[in-house]
């Protein structure tokens, strides 16, 4: 085994062991460099590289334009304790203790501590780990806790890093490890999508059932539009677009269909037969007859004023 183990009191002897350990990241803090803390210790087990990082810094970040990427690994990396967030590609996680995460080594990427952090970060080879994937997919994201395949893989990364004593392997023992961690890797990372899946899902079922309930109770205001309802629900326009998008839907047909069958309910009312039309389509929330009429027969293939006659036919009292 092959260990190397160094305590930084200052920030650039933390810089040269931390790219000599993790690649071509540089580090940034945000209070005065004497309450510092920076800890590195890598070593091999089973022939798998592990580096274990402790620190307070304020950004670790690695920017792809500053120089080539090397692309031999991506990193498994298990959150020891403390909070952070790591953002690859556009994509931010949040990272607590016991969360797991994947790594691309390739593309710009930031570390933000909250605070003092630990992790294990374990090197696993690009190509191998693209190969065990079943379709193609980013090299960023956080393994399931919830699964057996994202349990196992962090007991195989704890185990690991615990055993402290170095052990000779050969090159079964490698694959044999090496095809563990990629094996489970795969399964692990979908179940975690999936649940995120599910969950955006019924975040957006609920928020499109508190868009629907306050259309239903805005009919009667003519200045209802997708502007005033995405600022009642303190979304942003697209957003509330996209609820309804998700559906085959749209915001403005749900909001004239709804006052159209409401309107449709009044005109079939006899308690309403002496209430003009004109007067219906302006309390539902249209403001011009002509437009009101014209999609009314769109919607019921009948014009509003056949339409009241057909409904009160059979009412009784009607001439026939």
């Amino acid at each position: 085994m092959h260990a190397q183990h160094v305590t930084h009191s200052t920030l650039e002897n933390w810089q040269r062991s931390m790219q000599s350990v993790c690649g071509n990241y540089e580090t940034k803090l945000t209070f005065n460099s004497t309450l510092f803390i920076g800890d590195v210790c890598a070593k091999e087990h089973a022939g798998l590289t592990l580096a274990h990082l402790k620190t307070n810094a304020g950004l670790i970040s690695r920017n792809a334009k500053t120089g080539r990427d090397d692309d031999r690994y991506c990193f498994l990396v298990s959150q020891r304790s403390g909070c952070s967030r790591i953002a690859q590609n556009g994509v931010t996680l949040h990272l607590s203790s016991g969360d797991l995460v994947l790594m691309d080594s390739v593309g710009t990427c930031e570390i933000t501590p909250l605070g003092l952090i630990e992790h294990v970060s374990l090197h696993l080879p690009r190509q191998e780990v693209l190969k065990s994937f079943k379709c193609p997919r980013p090299l960023f994201g956080k393994a399931s806790a919830h699964c057996t395949s994202g349990r196992m893989l962090r007991l195989l990364v704890d185990q690991l890093y615990m055993n402290e004593e170095g052990t000779q392997t050969d090159n079964n023992e490698t694959e044999a490890m090496l095809s563990a961690f990629t094996s489970l890797l795969g399964p692990a990372l979908e179940q975690r999508e999936r649940q995120a899946e599910i969950a955006d899902s019924i975040a957006g079922n609920s928020l499109r059932r508190q868009a629907q309930q306050l259309i239903e109770e805005s009919l009667t205001q003519p200045n209802l539009n997708p502007v005033t309802l995405a600022n009642r629900l303190h979304i942003s326009v697209r957003q509330l677009y996209r609820l309804f998008e998700e559906q085959g839907d749209s915001v403005c047909r749900y909001i004239q269909r709804t006052r159209l069958q409401r309107s449709a309910s009044d005109l079939s009312n006899p308690h309403l037969k002496r209430e003009s039309i004109t007067a219906i389509a302006y309390k539902w929330g249209f403001t011009d007859s002509a437009h009101f009429s014209r999609a009314f027969k769109k919607q019921f293939e009948q014009s509003p004023k056949d339409y009241r006659a057909g409904a009160f036919i059979d009412w009784p009292g009607s001439a026939h």
